[in-house]
């Protein structure tokens, strides 16, 4: 996979404004619709700050997505640090908690099984710096199952550049709204993480290398391989 695509000098300050960032819209998977998500976690990747700044409190408040005081707190660590106006992060909406998901989650042996699409992100998981895992699950929609693709990423890990990466390894394969979720070691996953990483099947994990595919007929996971993020 590509790394960053974007240019200029990279300081403490510009990564935590990222980090804070990136964070955000995690949390916004699920709330946030596909094709808008992927597009700003793309922007991020690509380092367009300047369109970041406005974009992502604007997406917010055009969709009536509310935040809670700790998203609120990192959404305005990254628009202040690029400088936007703080009065658009002052506008969105409040919520106590991160809402439960409003989608359905399929389990494994109710799926179609593994593609080639599984097959190649199993091949560049291990040739990927900073991946410990990725799990893909699929989520019930309009037309047809979506992939979700669950990225488990160390400390080192750049996750805004490595969710990019992803993401157009997958749109190079022929998906229009690919749905990326790069989880860093420590911070908690959301009820919508948690309920895709219930319903996931590991496709590569770094303490164990490859995990045998299963026939293209379709077989579930193993018991030992739905695993929680951690």
């Amino acid at each position: 996979m590509e790394s960053r695509t974007g240019t200029g000098s990279r300081t403490a300050s510009s990564d935590e404004a990222e980090r804070a960032c990136h964070d955000v819209l995690l949390a916004m998977a699920g709330r946030l619709p596909d094709r808008l998500l992927w597009r700003l976690r793309d922007w991020l990747s690509c380092g367009a700050h300047v369109a970041l700044r406005t974009a992502l409190p604007r997406a917010l408040l055009r969709h009536r997505v509310g935040v809670t005081e700790d998203e609120r707190a990192r959404l305005r660590s990254a628009v202040l640090a690029w400088g936007g106006p703080a009065r658009l992060v002052d506008a969105v909406l409040h919520v106590d908690a991160a809402p439960e998901p409003a989608v359905t989650f399929t389990e494994p042996a109710a799926g179609p099984g593994w593609d080639d699409t599984d097959l190649v992100l199993r091949a560049l998981a291990p040739v990927t710096a900073g991946v410990t895992a990725i799990r893909r699950a699929r989520r019930a929609g309009a037309h047809g199952p979506v992939r979700i693709v669950l990225v488990a990423a160390d400390a080192t890990a750049d996750r805004a550049a490595l969710a990019g990466a992803v993401q157009r390894a997958l749109r190079a394969r022929g998906e229009a709204d690919p749905c990326v979720e790069v989880l860093g070691p420590t911070a908690p996953a959301s009820p919508y993480h948690r309920a895709a990483l219930a319903a996931s099947e590991v496709l590569w994990r770094s303490t164990e290398g490859r995990v045998p595919s299963p026939t293209r007929a379709g077989l579930g996971a193993q018991a030992g391989e739905l695993v929680g993020h951690g």
